[in-house]
């Protein structure tokens, strides 16, 4: 299925963490996400914000269901997206902003802290004990 169909226009959204946007993925090795798909910015707004800065943190969506904390569920809606998808947080990386094909939308509060809870538990900052 082309990635660009579960995506509707949803007006005017500025580069910023939370963003659904349209990026080219390619090229990719081994079982990294590849192609042209959405994907949610994760970097810190003031990074995104910052010209100095020309990555930006984000992590792939996709259609298929994932289980547990690492795959968090995005409805469809203001997100851009038209169907429920699935934020793949074990996919997390850093692409260049000129990747960027559209900003399509923002997922919810609600969603970011699922997809920052599974960040947290992915990169092992869940417990801020000593190592």
């Amino acid at each position: 299925m082309d990635p660009r169909r579960r995506l509707g226009r949803v007006g005017r959204v500025r580069l910023s963490r939370g963003a659904i946007l349209l990026l080219d993925l390619d090229p990719t090795r081994g079982h990294e996400q590849r192609g042209v798909r959405p994907c949610i910015i994760v970097s810190d707004p003031d990074i995104v914000a910052d010209q100095r800065f020309p990555l930006v943190g984000i992590v792939p969506v996709t259609g298929t269901p994932g289980q547990g904390a690492l795959y968090p569920a995005l409805e469809p809606g203001s997100s851009g997206l038209i169907k429920t998808s699935y934020a793949l947080i074990d996919h997390v990386r850093s692409v260049d902003k000129r990747r960027v094909r559209s900003v399509f939308g923002r997922i919810r509060p609600d969603e970011m802290r699922a997809i920052d809870d599974g960040l947290a538990l992915f990169l092992g900052l869940a417990d801020a004990g000593p190592p």
